[in-house]
C-alpha cells in the first residue's frame, strides 16, 4: 500500500480544452519549481514530492486529475467497452459510478483487478498514477496513445504525452541521439522505446512501466499477441466467420453515439471494409474522404468511389497539390513526436481537417489489416527464408532491415566520417537490429509469418501508422480510430493458422473471406496497388527549393550528419542512381524538418 500522500491537492480546474500532461517525481528536499497547468498535488510520500499538470494548448485528449485508493492519476483515456469495464468491476465487488471519467474507471480497473482489468480494457489510452514516490506508467494494448518519460537533473523523474513538453523543460538535459537517428534512417520511423532525445523513452504497448524513487525501472507485461493452439481444429468458413463477428463488434464499439461519423477511404479492401461495416451499423450518416494528387498518376479513386456508391456515403475527395505539401510540411513534422519518413503526412492532415471541418469528432480509418493479417512485406522474408544460405538469426534480421528499403545500406556514404565512428563507438548493443531480432527469433511463434506479423505490429504498428494518426488527427480535436488493431481482431488473427492469411499469393485471405458479402468483388479481390505518391516530382519541383536550402543549408552542415556531397548527388539524381532516391530524400527533409522544430 502506497504511503498517506501530504498536501492537499488544488481543487480541479474547469475544463480546460485540447491538452496533454506532465507528471513529476522528484526529491522533496531539491529545487522547488512552479509546474505549469498543475491539476494535482505537489504530493510528498517516500522523501519524494509529484505533482500532475495538463498541458493546455497543446492538442491532446488529457483528462483528470482522478483520485482513487489514494492514488491520482491523469491520463488520455478512450474506452470503448465501458459496460463489460462497469460489470467486472461490479462482479469484483469494488462498482464505479456509471458516469465516472474514463481515466478514472481505467483507474479503478487496474487497482481492482490489476494487469486483468488492462487487459479487459478495450481503446486508446496511456495513464499515469502518482502511487507514493513511484510513477506507474500504462499505454495501451497496440499503442494508439503515447507517452514518454526520462530522468531530471536533480535525480527525479518527469513523464509527458508531449515530447516537447519533456525537451523544454530546463531539468532535463537532452541531446540528439544518434543511435536513434540511425534507427530512423533505417525504418523510416523509430520502432521501439528510443526517441530522438537522448535518455528519453518511449513507452511500449501493452505495458506496466513503474519509475522507481531510486531511478531504476520496471516493466511488466498486461498484453502481448499469442499463438493459440485450442482454435487450429475449426474450418476456414469457421475462422471467418468468428472474425465477422469480431469486426462487426470492433467497428460498432468505436461509431460515435448520436453523430455522423467519417472514414478515410483508399479504395483499398481495409478502408473500404470498414466502410461497409460503418455503413451497416450505424444510426447516422457516413462521411467517406479519400485524397487525390491529381488525375495524371495512378490512383484509387475509381474503387473508392465504387465502395462510397456502393456503401451510400457522402463522399468527397480531395485534391492535394504539391505547392500545398511544400507550404505545410514543416508545420506538420512539428506535430509528431518523432518524425515519419512518410510522405502522406501533410495529405493525412488535411484530411483530419476536411473531417473537423465537417463538424465530425471521430474518424475511423483502415489501418491495420497488412500487420495483423499479412500484407505487403512478407512475401519478401519468406523468399529470402526459403533460399537463404546463411543460417545465423542475425541474417534473418538483416535482412528484414533491408526490405525496408530505406537508408540503411547507404549509410557508410550518407553519413559522415565522425557520426560513422560515433556510432561504431556505440557497438552492436546499439544496431537497429535489436529492434527486430526479438520478434524474428521468438519461438513461442512457431511460423515465419507470425513472427513478421508480429515484428510489424509491435513496430510500424505501434510506433509509426497508430502514432501517427493520433498525432495529426488530434491536432484538429478527431479521434482517429482504427478497428482492424482492436485487441481481439489481433488475438483472433493470431489464432489463426498462417495457410489462411497468406493462401498461395493470396494476401490477407482470411480478411477477405470474412467481409466477401460486404463489398464488389472486384474491390475485395484485386492486388493491392497502393496510392502512388508524387515525392521524385514535388522534390523536383515545389519542394526542390526547400530541400536544398535545408540540407544542404548552414544548420545542417554544422550539425555534422550528412556528407554534402552525397546529399547534393542525390538531388541532382547524377552519379549513381540509388534506388528509391526521392524515398530517402523524403526521409532526410522530414528529419531535418523535426531536428529544427525541436532545436536540435
Amino acid at each position: 500500500m502506497a504511503e498517506p500522500q501530504r498536501l492537499a491537492a488544488p481543487a480541479r480546474a474547469a475544463v480546460r480544452g485540447p491538452a496533454r500532461y506532465t507528471v513529476v517525481s522528484l526529491p522533496a528536499d531539491g529545487e522547488r519549481r512552479p509546474e505549469p497547468g498543475l491539476v494535482a498535488g505537489p504530493f510528498e510520500s517516500g522523501g519524494r514530492r509529484s505533482s500532475a499538470a495538463l498541458l493546455t494548448g497543446v492538442p491532446g485528449f488529457a483528462d483528470g486529475p482522478f483520485t482513487v485508493d489514494g492514488r491520482t492519476a491523469v491520463g488520455e483515456v478512450t474506452l470503448h467497452n465501458r459496460a463489460e469495464l462497469h460489470a467486472a468491476l461490479s462482479a469484483a465487488g469494488r462498482p464505479a459510478e456509471p458516469a465516472c471519467p474514463d481515466g478514472e474507471l481505467l483507474l479503478r480497473c487496474w487497482l481492482a483487478l490489476g494487469p486483468d482489468g488492462l487487459r479487459a480494457a478495450d481503446g486508446m489510452f496511456t495513464l499515469a498514477v502518482l502511487d507514493g514516490p513511484d510513477l506507474v506508467l500504462v499505454r495501451d494494448h497496440v499503442g494508439a496513445r503515447t507517452a514518454f518519460h526520462c530522468r531530471t537533473s536533480g535525480g527525479g523523474w518527469a513523464v509527458s504525452s508531449s515530447l516537447r513538453a519533456l525537451r523544454e523543460r530546463p531539468d532535463v538535459d537532452t541531446g540528439l541521439d544518434l543511435a536513434a537517428v540511425r534507427s530512423f534512417l533505417t525504418f523510416a520511423y523509430l520502432p521501439g522505446a528510443e526517441t530522438l532525445l537522448r535518455g528519453v523513452s518511449e513507452l511500449l504497448p501493452g505495458r506496466v512501466t513503474r519509475l522507481r524513487a531510486d531511478g531504476s525501472v520496471r516493466v511488466e507485461e498486461f498484453w502481448e499477441p499469442q499463438h493459440r493452439t485450442s482454435d487450429q481444429d475449426l474450418t476456414s468458413d469457421q475462422f471467418a466467420a468468428e472474425l465477422r463477428a469480431l469486426l462487426e463488434r470492433a467497428v460498432a464499439r468505436r461509431l460515435p453515439d448520436g453523430e455522423d461519423v467519417a472514414v478515410l477511404l483508399s479504395g483499398g479492401v481495409d478502408s473500404s471494409l470498414v466502410t461497409a461495416l460503418a455503413a451497416r451499423l450505424h444510426d447516422r450518416p457516413v462521411h467517406t474522404y479519400s485524397i487525390s494528387f491529381g488525375n495524371e498518376l495512378p490512383n484509387e479513386l475509381g474503387y473508392s468511389g465504387l465502395v462510397a456508391a456502393h456503401c451510400g456515403t457522402r463522399h468527397q475527395v480531395l485534391t492535394v497539390p504539391g505547392e500545398q505539401v511544400a507550404a505545410r510540411l514543416a508545420d506538420t513534422v512539428a506535430l509528431l513526436d518523432s518524425p515519419v519518413g512518410d510522405p502522406l503526412t501533410v495529405p493525412n492532415l488535411m484530411l483530419a481537417e476536411a473531417v473537423a471541418g465537417d463538424g465530425l469528432s471521430v474518424s475511423l480509418n483502415g489501418e491495420g489489416g497488412d500487420p495483423v493479417f499479412g500484407g505487403p512485406k512478407n512475401l519478401a522474408m519468406l523468399v529470402f527464408e526459403l533460399l537463404r544460405d546463411d543460417p545465423s538469426e542475425q541474417a534473418r534480421s538483416d535482412a528484414y532491415l533491408h526490405t525496408y528499403r530505406k537508408c540503411w545500406e547507404d549509410l557508410p556514404v550518407l553519413l559522415t566520417g565522425d557520426a560513422l565512428a560515433e556510432l561504431d563507438a556505440l557497438g552492436p548493443a546499439a544496431h537497429p537490429r535489436r529492434h527486430v531480432a526479438p520478434y524474428l527469433t521468438d519461438r513461442r511463434m512457431p511460423s515465419l509469418l507470425d513472427q513478421l506479423l508480429h515484428c510489424n505490429l509491435r513496430t510500424k504498428g505501434a510506433h509509426h501508422i497508430l502514432t501517427k494518426v493520433e498525432r495529426l488527427t488530434s491536432s484538429q480535436g478527431v479521434q482517429g480510430r482504427s478497428p482492424l488493431f482492436d485487441r481481439q481482431v489481433v488475438d483472433h488473427a493470431f489464432g489463426t493458422p498462417p495457410a489462411l492469411k497468406l493462401r498461395g499469393t493470396e494476401e490477407k485471405w482470411i480478411l477477405k473471406e470474412a467481409v466477401r458479402d460486404l463489398l464488389p468483388d472486384t474491390v475485395t479481390y484485386r492486388p493491392k496497388s497502393g496510392m502512388r505518391v508524387p515525392v521524385q516530382q514535388w522534390l523536383r519541383g515545389p519542394l526542390s527549393e526547400l530541400a536544398g536550402d535545408l540540407l544542404l543549408g548552414p544548420a545542417a552542415r554544422a550539425r555534422g550528419l550528412f556528407r554534402p556531397d552525397t546529399v547534393e548527388t542525390w538531388m541532382r539524381g547524377s552519379g549513381l542512381l540509388l534506388p528509391r532516391q526521392g524515398g530517402k530524400l523524403w526521409l532526410l527533409l522530414t528529419l531535418e524538418l523535426w531536428l529544427r522544430a525541436y532545436d536540435l
